[in-house]
C-alpha cells in the first residue's frame, strides 16, 4: 500500500503485543538531522506510549543513513529485542542516492535474514524534502511510529517463536 494511501502513525493499540520486559535499541542517522530527529521522537514515542521503560530504549547515532547497517549490527548484540533502523535519504542530482538507499536496504535486509534479532527498516527516500517532512511528522504521518509498532510485534514474533522452540 502506497503511503499517500495510509497515515503511518495510524495503528491499533488493541494489535500492539505487551512489551513487558522488551528492550529496543534505535539507531539513527546524523545526516538529514531535522527529519531523522523528528522519526526518533515519533518512535520514542509510540514505545512509550506502548509500556516500553526509558530504561529499556538505548539509542545510538551514527553519521549517515549507509552506516545504519554497521550500528544496526552491534546493536543487536547489546541484549535487545529488536533494532529500530532510522534514516533519511533525499535524492539529489547524482546517482549517489541509489546506491547509498540500495546499499543500506541489501544490509538492513541482510541483517535480518542472518542474525537472531530483527532490524526494523525506518529508513525513508524521497524524491524532495517535502515528501521527507510529509512522512516524519506530517500530513502522512510519522514513519518513526510506524517502525516502532513493527518493533514491538517483531520482538514479541521473536519471544512467541523462541517459545514454541523450548
Amino acid at each position: 500500500m502506497a503511503t499517500s494511501n495510509h497515515n503511518l502513525s495510524d495503528y491499533d493499540i488493541n494489535t500492539i503485543p505487551s512489551t513487558e520486559g522488551m528492550k529496543f535499541g534505535i539507531v539513527v542517522s546524523q545526516w538529514n538531522d531535522n527529519i531523522t530527529g523528528a522519526l526518533l521522537k515519533g518512535a520514542l514515542r509510540t514505545l512509550k506510549v506502548n509500556g516500553v521503560a526509558d530504561e529499556d530504549i538505548q539509542v545510538m547515532s551514527v553519521p549517515g543513513s549507509f552506516e545504519l547497517t554497521y550500528g544496526s549490527q552491534l546493536m543487536t548484540k547489546t541484549g535487545v529485542d529488536a533494532v529500530i533502523a532510522i534514516g533519511c535519504v533525499i535524492r539529489g542530482d547524482t546517482p549517489h542516492f541509489d546506491y547509498i538507499c540500495e546499499g543500506t536496504t541489501n544490509g538492513l535486509a541482510y541483517l535480518n535474514a542472518s542474525q537472531d534479532v530483527p532490524v526494523i527498516y525506518g529508513l525513508i527516500t524521497t524524491n524532495n524534502i517535502q515528501q521527507a517532512l510529509d512522512r516524519c511528522g506530517g500530513q502522512l504521518g510519522n514513519k518513526g511510529d510506524e517502525a516502532a509498532v513493527t518493533a514491538i510485534k517483531m520482538a514479541d514474533f521473536r519471544r512467541r517463536m523462541r517459545e514454541q522452540q523450548s
